[in-house]
């Protein structure tokens, strides 16, 4: 279940939604979470004092390289969803194109580490995770529209289970 933003997260959600703002975010909130997750030692990251964050590590597409992202991540069940919205852009995340090669990722959160499957969600289901976010964060809705025509990808991470 999703903890709902408080008055003052609600009040930045809707600063962080706004056309420049979130122009200048796409630039400088990675940069700024990469920082704080450092001085932190992995433990807090600027997005977090408005969003559910966890550090999603995938592979490169082409690189074949870790790359570990901060992203809001929305917990249903044992389930994560993540929104590729990448602020309204015209072009999906890295980590999109990532997980699209290389669907397997570790989710860092909650001071534990787990395996998930990465799939991107169709339909009634892509609608459905997109509710789930919109519930916490109305700026989606925004992003949407300002990515047209590109198509906001939606995903749902589901835990490896281990077959010891």
């Amino acid at each position: 279940m999703i903890r709902k933003p408080n008055a003052a997260q609600l009040f930045f959600l809707g600063i962080f939604a706004l056309k420049p703002v979130s122009a200048l975010l796409s630039h400088i909130l990675q940069p700024a979470d990469e920082i704080m997750l450092f001085l932190t030692r992995g433990k807090h990251t600027v997005a977090e004092l408005v969003l559910p964050v966890i550090e999603v590590e995938t592979i490169g597409a082409h690189t074949g390289q870790r790359r570990t992202h901060p992203l809001g991540g929305f917990l249903d069940g044992n389930k994560y969803i993540l929104i590729g919205s990448n602020f309204g852009g015209k072009r999906h995340p890295a980590w999109v194109h990532n997980l699209r090669a290389h669907p397997e990722c570790t989710v860092h959160a909650h001071g534990g580490t787990k395996k998930y499957l990465a799939r991107e969600t169709e339909g009634e289901e892509r609608k459905r995770c997109l509710d789930f976010a919109l519930d916490y964060y109305k700026g989606y809705a925004l992003y949407e529209k300002r990515a047209a025509p590109r198509i906001i990808s939606v995903w749902v991470l589901e835990p490896i289970v281990s077959q010891s």
